[in-house]
C-alpha cells in the first residue's frame, strides 16, 4: 500500500527542492530522514517534513512495517508564481518572480528482486528459473 504526503505552495523554488528529491528517491525512510537531517538548506528541511508526514500517515494507517518503507516517489512540481515589479532608474521596471513549489512524497513497500511487491517470510518460496538447454551448450569458436 502507498502512503502519501503533500506540501502545496512551499515558499521555495522548485529547482532548489529537486536536488533533495533526487537525493532521497528510492532510499529507505530512515536513511532518507538521516540524509536530510544534516543539510542546512531550507529546502532540505521542507522535504524532510513531508517525508516525516508520510511516515506518520503510514503509522497512523497501521502499516505492518513502517520502518521498512521506501521512498518510491518524491516529486517537486512548480506552483503559481507571484509576479511583482521593482521600480528602477529612469522610469523602468524590473520583474520580480517569487516562485513556489508543490512537494509530493509517496512511501511504499520495497519491491523484491523479481519486480513484485514485498515478500513476506510466510509466503511460498520463489526459485530462480531452471537453465535452458541453450544456456548449457558451449559457445561456438570464432573463425578467423
Amino acid at each position: 500500500m502507498d502512503y502519501k504526503a503533500k506540501h502545496r505552495f512551499a515558499d521555495v523554488g522548485p529547482r532548489k527542492l529537486r536536488l533533495f528529491a533526487d537525493l532521497i528517491r528510492g532510499k529507505n525512510v530512515d536513511e532518507a530522514l538521516q540524509l536530510l537531517a544534516f543539510y542546512p538548506n531550507r529546502g532540505a528541511k521542507l522535504v524532510r517534513a513531508v517525508v516525516q508526514s508520510a511516515y506518520g500517515n503510514a503509522t497512523d494507517q497501521e502499516c505492518p512495517d513502517p520502518d521498512g518503507l521506501v521512498v518510491s516517489e518524491c516529486r517537486v512540481d512548480g506552483a503559481p508564481t507571484f509576479k511583482r515589479i521593482q521600480p528602477r532608474a529612469r522610469g523602468t521596471a524590473f520583474p520580480i518572480k517569487r516562485r513556489m513549489a508543490h512537494i509530493i512524497v509517496t512511501l511504499s513497500e520495497p519491491k523484491d528482486e523479481f519486480g513484485g511487491e514485498g515478500f513476506a517470510p510466510g509466503d511460498a518460496t520463489i526459485s530462480a528459473p531452471a537453465p535452458t538447454a541453450d544456456a548449457a551448450a558451449p559457445a561456438p569458436a570464432p573463425t578467423a
